[in-house]
């Protein structure tokens, strides 16, 4: 069991944020302004998030040295890729003296004495997280809220209540959730990722593992997801004294959603399964959810162009998640009507190469796919695979797949396609993709 970091909030008043446009980190920084604390900060480029964090007053640098940090900061936060991937800046910002944690620990700091609900998995947190807090909210429950995503209704990735009630999203990656404890733990599934972390599913496991062992009261999870059962049933078998929820017995009661997807019927159905648990009654949760818009870049319609082009854009980076959004658009648009053309760009050099064959199979259903160049973060290049190698293994697999060396190729290409009314155009990924169709379609 990880420590709990020890710091007093009250004394601090000048935070500095390393990876401040970050969507999670991002939004601990709104929490210490509204806070009426001094939140400066530094990222490599500006963005949306950035521009928000100005306006609420936050002083924020573009690029990256300790000389960017104020020398009267009393508390330094820096986003878990830098320790990993700029080894030698970590060090220096050590070498300050001033009192510095990672974006995980700072969320196990402000969640320490709060009824928190996390929301853990390899896919659906973000959805099933904004579910959950809007039916908090609806209800009247007043909770705080960190999300990995923009809550479509507030713009924002953060909420503050002012109830005891906390709901974040729980990351796996670097077993950084093992800094909350939870008193309510969602597990929406177990698969295979971040293997450029964990040495295998077992490796997995055992993370999630140690996060129930922290669960103070109850453990809602899918019984249809193997991994899932049986990691629960074996810290049942050891005689954990929280309450195991299967959210499966769940399912009937989801109401018509607003938001397409099996996927995200299996989502409310988890949603639901922590309403009982709190309390509330559940025709309020069912029209809470019906209500229910959706999250900023997952399966999100961005706009319709003059020629009747539908414009999509998606967060998908797994291909389960990448089978589950291309389902959901062909239950929106069956195939007698509409043709799907999805512009994907592969997260890492890592999860491309580890689930390659699965990747190659994860396009049944789209039409036309056009791979970008993979967005690699602060990855070392390998040359052992790529884009290109993606795309023909997608074609071998019955698919019309493309690869292109950068975006301005890509996005001549989908120019040339002279997209109308018949299409539905999607970008897909955890990187930068949505930039094709800004560039090709001039979206805002």
């Amino acid at each position: 069991m990880q420590e709990k970091t020890i710091i007093d909030l009250q004394k601090i008043k000048k935070v500095f944020f390393v990876g401040i446009g970050g969507i999670g980190i991002s939004a601990i920084a709104r929490m210490m302004l509204l806070k009426g604390k001094e939140v400066t900060g530094s990222d490599i480029s500006e963005s949306g998030i950035t521009s928000e964090l100005k306006k609420l007053g936050a002083d924020i640098k573009l690029g990256q040295g300790i000389e960017l940090v104020p020398k009267d900061t009393n508390l330094i936060v820096f986003s878990i890729a830098i320790k990993k991937y700029d080894p030698e800046f970590f060090k220096k910002l050590q070498s300050l003296g001033i009192q510095i944690l990672s974006y995980p620990e700072m969320l196990g700091v402000v969640t320490k004495d709060k009824y928190t609900i996390a929301v853990s998995g390899t896919h659906g947190k973000t959805t099933v997280t904004a579910m959950i807090a809007k039916i908090l909210i609806d209800a009247g429950r007043d909770p705080s809220v960190i999300v990995g995503s923009l809550l479509k209704d507030y713009k924002s990735n953060f909420i503050a209540g002012k109830s005891e009630f906390f709901v974040v999203e729980a990351c796996e990656y670097e077993r950084s959730f093992l800094n909350i404890r939870p008193k309510i733990l969602v597990i929406t599934n177990i698969e295979p990722d971040h293997l450029d972390y964990y040495k295998d599913m077992a490796d997995i496991q055992s993370a999630f593992g140690q996060l129930i062992l922290q669960t103070g009261d109850s453990v809602v999870y899918n019984s249809n997801d193997a991994n899932s059962h049986a990691l629960v049933h074996e810290y049942k078998s050891n005689e954990q004294k929280n309450m195991a929820v299967d959210y499966n017995g769940y399912l009937d009661r989801v109401p018509k959603l607003s938001v397409p997807g099996e996927h995200n019927r299996v989502n409310a159905a988890a949603t639901l399964a922590v309403a009982d648990i709190l309390g509330i009654k559940e025709d309020e949760a069912q029209k809470s959810l019906a209500e229910f818009s959706g999250t900023w870049r997952r399966l999100e319609k961005r706009g319709e162009t003059k020629n009747g082009t539908i414009i999509y854009d998606d967060y998908a980076h797994h291909p389960t998640e990448i089978r589950a959004s291309i389902q959901a658009l062909r239950e929106i648009y069956p195939t007698t009507n509409k043709k799907i053309i999805v512009v994907f760009q592969p997260h890492l050099y890592s999860r491309t190469k580890v689930l390659f064959n699965d990747f190659a199979k994860s396009f049944k259903g789209a039409d036309k796919i056009f791979l970008l160049p993979i967005y690699f973060a602060r990855e070392t290049k390998d040359e052992s695979i790529s884009s290109g190698k993606l795309a023909e293994a997608i074609c071998q697999n019955g698919d019309n797949a493309e690869a292109f060396a950068d975006f301005g190729s890509a996005e001549k290409a989908v120019l040339e396609l002279k997209l109308g009314s018949q299409d539905v155009f999607v970008t897909m990924g955890a990187g930068e993709a949505y930039k094709v169709a800004d560039r090709v379609f001039k979206l805002p």
